[in-house]
């Protein structure tokens, strides 16, 4: 067994954004990681992160005028959901989240979930973190969840938007794809693999987009300038199923960790006009995610 890789944790120092977040702004990806003590780590996970509770997470978004926020469980918690949904429960009806889950869990612990502020499922098919899941277990699991109103999160690398294409039309929830389908910028706008994601976007009423990581598919690092073409032509392509998400604390960066408050400056380069912007970070986070 390769051994277990360990995080380098995130930026303390958050700078204060020169961009004035809208009223009632979503982080619509980040993560609660331990601690530990008090919410294991899966013993079968493939990275260790550094704790990253939920008292960290709320004092990033006061400094960067967020309001509400998804938790979406990451690997490293299995699917022990504990540490996302006592975030939750802490915040005030202002977050929301998504969960892993295992095929044989019951009807009733699936509106458990959605009573406690769940609102999709996410499945890993990214290499590094085990590839992808059974596709069996995984439609299993969504016809469990298919009467709660949820979505589906999928977590692809960027081949797998090729790969996996025919899941699209078999889909009966709403899909989610995280961080720009990690596409590497390197290869281009004409990449068969973005393009594909255009392509999907623009025929599927049902398939959101999250603009978030480009600190993951950066070639030229901070201040990831060459990612804003992919994030601006996807906003283009559906403005109304775009969102954003910090992905604090940055598990598995293997670069420059970025600082949350330059990611959050970016956001009026991708998005040009106010009014799109808050599409991206209120109306259609708060459509999907059933904020008030």
């Amino acid at each position: 067994m390769p051994p277990m890789r360990s995080c380098q944790p995130p930026d303390p120092n958050t700078k204060t954004p020169l961009f004035k977040m809208p009223t009632n702004a979503c982080d619509s990806h980040c993560h609660v990681f331990g601690p530990g003590d008090l919410f294991p780590y899966a013993p079968e996970r493939k990275y260790t992160p550094p704790d990253a509770p939920r008292e960290k997470l709320t004092a990033l978004h006061k400094t960067l005028g967020i309001e509400r926020a998804v938790i979406v469980q990451a690997s490293c918690h299995g699917t022990d959901n504990a540490a996302m949904l006592h975030a939750i429960a802490k915040s005030g009806d202002r977050y929301r989240g998504v969960c892993n889950a295992r095929g044989g869990m019951t009807d009733e612990q699936f509106e458990s979930l959605h009573q406690d502020g769940i609102r999709g499922v996410r499945f890993n098919f990214v290499k590094h973190l085990g590839g992808a899941p059974d596709v069996e277990r995984m439609m299993h699991i969504v016809a469990r969840v298919a009467p709660l109103g949820w979505h589906v999160e999928w977590h692809f690398d960027a081949a797998d938007i090729i790969e996996y294409d025919h899941l699209f039309d078999k889909m009966p929830l709403p899909i989610v794809l995280d961080h720009m389908g990690r596409v590497p910028v390197e290869d281009g706008l004409e990449q068969a693999s973005f393009l594909s994601l255009l392509r999907r976007v623009e025929q599927n009423d049902n398939l959101w987009v999250k603009i978030s990581c480009p600190e993951r598919i950066s070639k030229t690092g901070p201040p990831f300038e060459d990612t804003l073409p992919f994030a601006r032509a996807l906003v283009r392509c559906a403005p109304d199923r775009i969102i954003w998400g910090s992905d604090w604390p940055h598990p598995n960066i293997s670069g420059v960790m970025p600082n949350d408050g330059d990611l959050v400056d970016l956001l009026p380069r991708m998005i040009d006009d106010e009014a799109t912007l808050q599409k991206v970070l209120v109306d259609n986070p708060a459509r999907l995610y059933g904020f008030v």
